[in-house]
This record gives C-alpha cells, structure tokens and sequence, in this order.
C-alpha cells in the first residue's frame, strides 16, 4: 500500500521552503547539487550497486549507480540497514539517494556484453568500486521513487564504463559464483548462513551472478527482493515449524512512520498482513491485506506486494532466534510522516525494529486483542474490532479444532 502523496505549498509557488524536513523541496536541493557537480559527459565515482529495471521485459535496461565524484563514504548512499541502524530520516535518504546517477545500457536478460560483465564485477564487490563513466548526453535530472526500490538520482545512457580498481569479493561470493551447478535458492542460503544481507544477495540474484549455468539471467530488482526474502524465509521456516509454540505476545516498533503492531498466538506457524493508512475517513479503515496458512501460498500476494515478503522475513528471522513458532498478525499502520515511497527496505527495517523489542506477554487471547484494540484507536484513531473481523488468521484459530478437546 503507497502512501499518499503530500505536498509542500511553497514549493507549488516555484520556490523553496527553509523547512530541512521538507521532503519535497530536499528532493529539489539535492538534485541542484548534483547537477552543479556533473559538469560534463564524463565522471569519475565509485558504485555501491547496480540496479536492474523491468519494464520492457525481457530487454531491460541495467544501472550503474554511482556519485559523479569520489567518495570514500560511497557505501552509505546505499546502506539500508545501516540507516535502519542509526535512524536515518526521509531527507537525508533522500540526499544519499539522489547523489547515485544511474548510468543505464539496455541487455537482454540472457544475453551479455561489456557492460554487464563490468556490472557483475561491481555486483559482487563488498565494497563501492571505483568506476570511471562516459555518458552519451547529459543525464535527465529528477527522482524516482517506488514502493518496493529505494530511490534514484539523475539517469543517462552510458556510453563508456572502466573500473579502475580490482574490486574486493569475499571468497564465499566468488565460491558461489564460479559454481555452476549451485541452484540460486541453495546459494542464497549459504552465503545469507554466513553472515551476507539480504540485500547483497538481491545485488548478485538481479544481476545473474547466481544459479545453474543454463538458468542464469537478469532479473528485475524489484522482482529480486522479493524472490530473496521468500528464499531466505522459506528455509528459516524448515526449522521454525519444528519448535514449540510460543505465547500470546504483542511485538511494537516503528521507522518512518511505519507502525507495526504484531500479535502472535500459540499456534503452528501461519501469517497475515494488514497494511493500514492512518487517516481514515468516517471512522472506516482503508486496508489491504493477505494471508498464508501453515503449508505456504501458492499466490504472489497481490495486495499488501513485497512489504508481505519483507514483513514475513522479519518476523521469521525473530522465531527462528527465539526458537518458537506461532500463528502472527502483524499490523502495519502507514501514517503520514512516511510522505515519500523509499523501499520495502523500509517496511522490512520496521519490522525487525518492532519484533527486536521486547515484548508484552498476555495469559489470554482475549487480553492480547483487547490491548491491541486500544493501542490502535489511541495511536492511530483506527477501530481494529472492523480489521479482526475480517482477518482469515484469527477465523482460522477459532474454526480450527485442537486436538486437547478430544483428550
């Protein structure tokens, strides 16, 4: 669910505001400076990532990003946990986001050439590496932003890319990557085991560095993140669904004006999603949800898309530490602080956020949903009693028969 746009009234008068969290007329400043620092066709940076679009399938077109200048701290203009980490507003990702010009080649997505073979090199790296750019013209100055990838800066055809450094790869990534025989899904869990992101292991999936050789292709990164967050949390799941079940806990945090509230219950494991904006009118929420039972979703869900994926990461990552294993409900209330889309990274840094906290325990179902009910309506002025009764999960628990009543 996208939150709804907002608009800064000085800057429809074609000037600028001097508010520094207007996020509106940050976007607009930093674009100005970026547009002042790229004098030229020609620019010298270092890339922290490669990007993969998807329109047009399957002839897509691959970004370089990278700053039009050296810089030693290229790494954070691309680093979502960390801004998780250390709280990172809207404005300044904003400004990171907009420093990375995307020098885009158009490939299909089994095929190859120079420039995607320099783009898997950078793909693979630990760290930005320093690249040098020929762009055909001037890049089109404006941001785009997406529900589900983080925002981009300035965008241009590349016409010439030189790496000028020998980029640094850990031994476990070039292990994975010579391996031919490696199936995708096996490769993500081994290198997420040893202690690589999920978003490094989007990086290599969306731009062909993993897989059997004869599967190998380009894959859109919008589509990447999602496919690494459903392979990760599958195979947590294999050891999720042999624990004990947990208690009746209510998990809460927040990042960018995403809320969550998360309800588990001592049941096998199954999920749900409400995505909820926070302004409702005439009392009625507007939500989106989905639902997956314990043997898993044939369906992509369509409604609540990635922040399903990144929302069920999150929360299969904290049973999986914990050693339990529960039926969840998790809240998400989108309120208007989160004016600019930036990324399932954020809903994905929400949740880890909420389900790191220390939770409240409750002895009854009862007590648990009570609490929740009152929360909701006071923070946010939402009537939950409407959402839970609609939720599949909690019809679920009370229609589903225990096998206690037969002892």
């Amino acid at each position: 669910m996208k939150p709804r746009s907002v608009y800064c009234k000085v800057a429809l008068n074609g000037k600028l505001c001097d508010n520094p969290s207007c996020n509106i007329c940050t976007r607009a400043k930093s674009l100005f400076k970026v547009k002042d620092l790229l004098k030229s066709e020609d620019f010298f940076g270092s890339s922290p990532n490669v990007f993969v679009g998807h329109h047009g399938y399957p002839n897509l077109n691959v970004g370089i990003l990278s700053p039009p200048e050296p810089k030693e701290d290229a790494w954070l203009l691309d680093a979502q946990k960390h801004w998780a980490k250390t709280n990172t507003q809207i404005p300044q990702i904003i400004d990171y986001r907009t420093q990375l010009l995307n020098s885009r080649f158009k490939v299909q997505v089994k095929q190859s050439n120079r420039f995607l073979e320099l783009s898997k090199e950078i793909g693979m790296a630990s760290k930005p590496v320093d690249v040098e750019i020929n762009l055909k013209k001037k890049p089109t100055f404006r941001i785009q932003t997406d529900s589900i990838t983080k925002p981009m800066g300035p965008t241009a055809s590349l016409k010439k890319a030189t790496i000028t450094e020998n980029p640094k790869i850990d031994q476990k990534v070039d292990k994975v990557v010579d391996d031919i025989d490696l199936k995708a899904a096996d490769a993500i869990n081994y290198l997420y085991k040893n202690n690589m992101d999920e978003q490094f292991l989007t990086r290599l999936l969306t731009i062909g560095n993993l897989g059997v050789k004869a599967s190998r292709k380009l894959v859109p990164t919008r589509w990447g993140i999602t496919a690494t967050d459903t392979t990760i949390a599958n195979n947590l799941l294999l050891e999720v669904k042999k624990y004990g079940e947990m208690d009746y806990c209510v998990f809460q945090g927040n990042y960018l004006g995403n809320y969550f509230i998360i309800l588990t219950f001592p049941e096998i494991f199954s999920y749900e999603l409400f995505e909820i904006l926070a302004h409702p009118s005439n009392g009625t929420p507007h939500y989106t949800t989905d639902y997956e039972p314990y043997e898993g979703r044939k369906k992509y869900a369509e409604h609540t898309a990635g922040g399903f994926y990144a929302t069920r990461l999150a929360i299969v990552e904290q049973l999986k530490e914990r050693k339990r294993q529960a039926s969840v409900l998790a809240l998400r209330f989108i309120t208007d602080e989160y004016e600019v889309p930036l990324g399932v990274f954020v809903v994905r840094e929400a949740t880890r956020k909420a389900m790191n906290n220390p939770p409240l325990k409750f002895a009854t179902k009862e007590l648990m949903v009570t609490y929740a009910t009152l929360i909701a309506r006071k923070r946010f002025n939402i009537k939950l009693d409407y959402l839970l009764e609609r939720s599949t999960l909690l019809n679920s628990i009370k229609q589903q028969t225990k096998l206690k009543q037969f002892i």
